[in-house]
Protein backbone atom coordinates (compact mmCIF):
# COMPACT_ATOMS: atom_id res chain seq x y z
CA UNK A 1 0.00 0.00 0.00
CA UNK A 2 1.32 3.42 -0.89
CA UNK A 3 2.23 5.84 1.88
CA UNK A 4 -0.20 8.71 2.45
CA UNK A 5 0.96 12.28 2.30
CA UNK A 6 0.24 14.65 5.17
CA UNK A 7 -2.47 16.39 3.14
CA UNK A 8 -4.24 13.10 2.38
CA UNK A 9 -4.02 12.06 6.02
CA UNK A 10 -5.55 15.38 7.14
CA UNK A 11 -8.32 15.04 4.54
CA UNK A 12 -9.22 11.57 5.82
CA UNK A 13 -9.19 12.64 9.47
CA UNK A 14 -11.35 15.71 8.77
CA UNK A 15 -13.88 13.97 6.51
CA UNK A 16 -17.40 13.12 7.63
CA UNK A 17 -18.19 9.54 8.72
CA UNK A 18 -20.35 8.63 5.70
CA UNK A 19 -20.04 4.87 6.25
CA UNK A 20 -21.14 5.19 9.87
CA UNK A 21 -24.20 7.20 8.90
CA UNK A 22 -25.09 4.68 6.19
CA UNK A 23 -24.82 1.80 8.67
CA UNK A 24 -26.86 3.66 11.28
CA UNK A 25 -29.64 4.47 8.81
CA UNK A 26 -29.64 0.91 7.41
CA UNK A 27 -29.99 -0.71 10.84
CA UNK A 28 -32.66 1.77 11.93
CA UNK A 29 -34.67 1.27 8.73
CA UNK A 30 -34.49 -2.53 9.03
CA UNK A 31 -35.64 -2.39 12.66
CA UNK A 32 -38.57 -0.12 11.75
CA UNK A 33 -39.56 -2.41 8.87
CA UNK A 34 -39.34 -5.44 11.16
CA UNK A 35 -41.51 -3.76 13.77
CA UNK A 36 -44.09 -2.75 11.14
CA UNK A 37 -44.16 -6.32 9.82
CA UNK A 38 -44.73 -7.73 13.30
CA UNK A 39 -47.39 -5.16 14.14
CA UNK A 40 -49.39 -5.27 10.92
CA UNK A 41 -48.56 -8.84 9.85
CA UNK A 42 -48.79 -10.67 13.17
CA UNK A 43 -50.47 -8.69 15.96
CA UNK A 44 -53.29 -6.88 14.12
CA UNK A 45 -54.57 -9.97 12.23
CA UNK A 46 -54.84 -11.96 15.47
CA UNK A 47 -57.26 -9.44 16.97
CA UNK A 48 -57.74 -8.30 20.55
CA UNK A 49 -56.74 -10.33 23.60
CA UNK A 50 -59.63 -12.26 25.14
Amino acid sequence: MAQLSDEEREEILNSKPIGTWFLLISVTASMVLGWLFLYYGVFIPRGVIN
